[in-house]
């Protein structure tokens, strides 16, 4: 790739990483403050800030290792440095894949006519959950994660002892992540992935019937209820959308497809990470409470340029 078009996906790269850190950012202070005000924090609420901090956080570590091994890709010398990265990306991932999956199981107790009576105990005992959901899906994505790099980084000084070739273990310990390793996180994944996919598929048709019966008993569509559900729905679906396409660009970027020498490297982690850039804006333009301060800044910051 030419380098003037490499430079411009690097731009490209970071402007959607600092949209997605000022963004996430944004929903952790509003959040925070008001934590810290009333001391005490809706079940949605709290989700949104915990998922906020740590989405804030993969990409700031995300940012950082793209382009300090950017700096020092000829020197392949980082072994420890990459794996110690992974244990970040692995932890901080799975936690944002669990805490997206509990996001949308409120969602679809909050919102879904469902009357099966399974549903309904979940209704009414999950909200009080939610703290301990949270902080039990941190704790095991922490273990998992602190497994699997004792794993990597004890087969790797194992092979160390037999080879003095620094190609040789650059290439074994990214054979060893790809064959020995993949199986691992796609299971580890899969789990929130499955929650998440089972409770919005569930949201999204109790939504989908109960619009189709307000329309065909002469709601107009121009009904604010009417509207309200379909705004519901497009939201929902869009959630789902991100949250696909973000699983299987793991899924992928874990087989190192994509090297940092190849071409495409850049625009892959773009891809990587627009769902935790463009999410944010999305749970924002969606919550009354997030929306109303946000409004008032640009108002504010509007005020100070005119002035």
């Amino acid at each position: 790739m030419q380098a003037a078009l490499r430079a411009f996906f690097m731009l490209l790269f970071s402007l959607l990483s600092l949209l997605g850190i000022a963004a996430n950012g944004f929903i952790v202070l509003v959040l925070g403050r008001e934590w810290l005000r009333y001391g005490r924090l809706l079940p949605l609420d709290m989700i949104l800030l915990s998922l906020g901090a740590f989405r804030f956080y993969l990409q700031l570590v995300g940012m950082g290792h793209n382009f300090y091994h950017s700096a020092h890709v000829v020197e392949r010398s980082g072994v420890l440095t990459q794996q110690f990265f992974h244990l970040h990306w692995h932890f901080l991932n799975s936690v944002t894949f669990w805490f997206c999956s509990w996001l949308s199981v409120l969602f679809c107790v909050k919102i879904a006519n469902i009357t099966h009576p399974t549903f309904l105990w979940l209704k009414w005992r999950f909200p009080g959950w939610v703290p301990w959901l949270l902080l039990g899906s941190v704790l095991i994505s922490f273990i998992i994660a602190l497994l699997l790099f004792w794993v990597n980084y004890s087969a790797y000084q194992q092979f160390l002892i037999r080879t003095f070739s620094g190609n040789m273990t650059y290439e074994w310990n990214a054979m060893t992540e790809i064959y020995y390793f993949l199986f691992a996180q796609l299971v580890i994944w899969s789990i929130p992935c499955s929650v998440f996919l089972l409770s919005i598929t569930l949201l999204i048709n109790s939504l989908r019937r109960h619009t189709w019966r307000m329309q065909h008993n002469s709601h107009s569509l121009q009904d604010p209820s009417t509207q309200a559900h379909t705004r519901a729905l497009k939201f929902l679906i869009s959630f789902l959308i991100l949250y696909v396409l973000s699983f299987l660009s793991l899924i992928i970027d874990a087989t190192k497809f994509i090297s940092m020498q190849n071409d495409f490297y850049w625009p892959w982690q773009i891809a990587v990470y627009l769902s935790v850039s463009v999410h944010p804006f999305i749970l924002i333009f969606n919550n009354l409470k997030l929306q109303s301060v946000f409004w008032q800044l640009l108002l504010l910051a509007r005020g100070f340029w005119v002035a």
